[in-house]
């Protein structure tokens, strides 16, 4: 039986770049997951582009406005007269109340602003139009 030298040992070595390379992987991962997750609850729609767009995220109510005329309260479609109906009671109990329109690109410009004078007439003072970030056309 061959029996080892005591002095032969070599010291354990602790390579961390794998460990590193697993800590950024969780970190980059953890990232994008958390980014999939603040999307609002939404109707897709082709929304047009603006340069200077800002993000609010202190939205009440965001309705969506599809090309073929229908309202969605983030993800459910609503009627028009219950909408309006509910906006009305809830800028009754808050005054900061507020609503973004998602219009999609294609839809009449008429129609967005009709719509936008029957939230006026049901007592909201505060909305918006959302766009998309990103280059403008000229």
């Amino acid at each position: 039986m061959r029996l080892r030298n005591r002095h032969d040992f070599t010291k354990p070595e602790l390579i961390i770049i794998p460990m590193i390379d697993i800590i950024f992987f969780l970190l980059v991962f953890f990232m994008m997951s958390t980014l999939s997750m603040i999307h609002l609850k939404t109707v897709d729609v082709d929304m047009p582009k603006a340069e200077h767009a800002e993000t609010q995220m202190k939205t009440v109510y965001l309705v969506t406005m599809r090309r073929d005329g229908s309202l969605w309260l983030e993800d459910q479609p609503i009627e028009e007269k219950q909408l309006l109906r509910q906006a009305a009671q809830q800028c009754r109990e808050n005054p900061q109340f507020a609503v973004v329109v998602r219009a999609d690109q294609s839809i009449d410009y008429g129609m967005v602003i009709a719509f936008l004078d029957k939230l006026k007439g049901a007592g909201v003072t505060h909305f918006g139009l959302a766009a998309e970030s990103g280059q403008g056309g000229s």
